[in-house]
């Protein structure tokens, strides 16, 4: 599995040095003066006031990523004992392209999986409702969960970041059933989109399985305590233009990581460019347990 952090698994005492490293967050602008003299005339020269907007422009959404205070720094855990790492001190390559697909949205409404992984980040993670093995998809709703929440309280994030919980069992999970689910996300004012999602079809949902190379297959004993399928925990962060950027497993899905990962493309966003805080509504769900 790509991981843009190894040493957080393979060498943790090289976490201290990460986290000193200067990042966006902690670039103060240095005010309406160029660092360096400019030659006579630029200054006054269409490309040199157009380069003063665009680094302004970077500087103001710096300024006010900083002062969104982003809550990377939760608690630890007995899985995950160690230090994340700052946002915006390491990168995050492009794996592949998401897929596209047909879903359908918890009120029925056929909608192109790549119209709900465009314009923003967005966090997908595949789950089943039946599912009740402790470190899967309970535990992959759960940390879209604390996103949802964290977002409450961060204008930015929930303007920016989408999540998506897609079922992989549309024989059970029809819209109707995934409407419960919304329906309980979605009286929680002031938060991020929270899509739950569903297909028509097995054979609607097989090519996106395959093409996330997300594994599921049946139990020989489909009254098994922890559910009827078997499968992978597979959670995609994707950046606004439709990238994978990164893919967790039930060994490195942390909250902090994934928070992390998330303010790194927001930072990494052109200020000319803003992602597209319009084009898809944000849902209007309950207020944290």
């Amino acid at each position: 599995m790509f991981c843009p952090y190894p040493s957080l698994f393979d060498k943790l005492a090289r976490i201290k040095s990460i986290q000193t490293r200067s990042s966006v967050s902690s670039w103060r602008p240095a005010g309406r003066r160029f660092p360096l003299p400019l030659p006579a005339g630029l200054a006054r020269s269409k490309a040199c006031r157009k380069l003063m907007s665009l680094t302004l422009a970077a500087a103001g959404f710096c300024v006010a990523l900083k002062a969104e205070a982003f809550p990377t720094e939760l608690p630890r855990t007995g899985d995950y004992d160690y230090d994340a790492p700052a946002p915006g001190t390491y990168r995050l390559p492009v794996v592949k392209a998401a897929a596209d697909g047909a879903v359908l949205d918890s009120e029925g409404r056929t909608l192109r999986l790549q119209e709900l992984t465009r314009g923003r980040i967005t966090v997908l993670s595949f789950i089943y409702t039946r599912c009740a093995s402790a470190k899967a998809c309970p535990y992959a709703t759960g940390v879209l969960n604390q996103l949802h929440r964290l977002s409450q309280n961060h204008p930015l994030l929930a303007k920016n970041m989408r999540l998506l919980s897609l079922s992989f069992d549309p024989d059970h999970d029809t819209p109707e059933r995934m409407a419960a689910y919304a329906a309980w996300a979605g009286g929680r004012t002031n938060a991020a989109e929270w899509r739950f999602l569903t297909t028509r079809s097995q054979s609607d949902l097989r090519p996106i399985l395959d093409a996330y190379d997300q594994a599921v297959d049946r139990k020989q004993n489909p009254a098994d305590a922890t559910g009827p399928l078997n499968h992978t925990l597979r959670v995609f962060v994707i950046d606004p233009a439709g990238n994978i950027r990164n893919i967790y497993s039930s060994g490195t899905l942390d909250v902090r990581l994934v928070l992390a990962d998330v303010k790194t493309l927001l930072m990494a966003l052109p200020p000319a460019s803003p992602p597209d805080r319009s084009s898809i509504g944000a849902a209007q769900i309950p207020k944290a347990d």
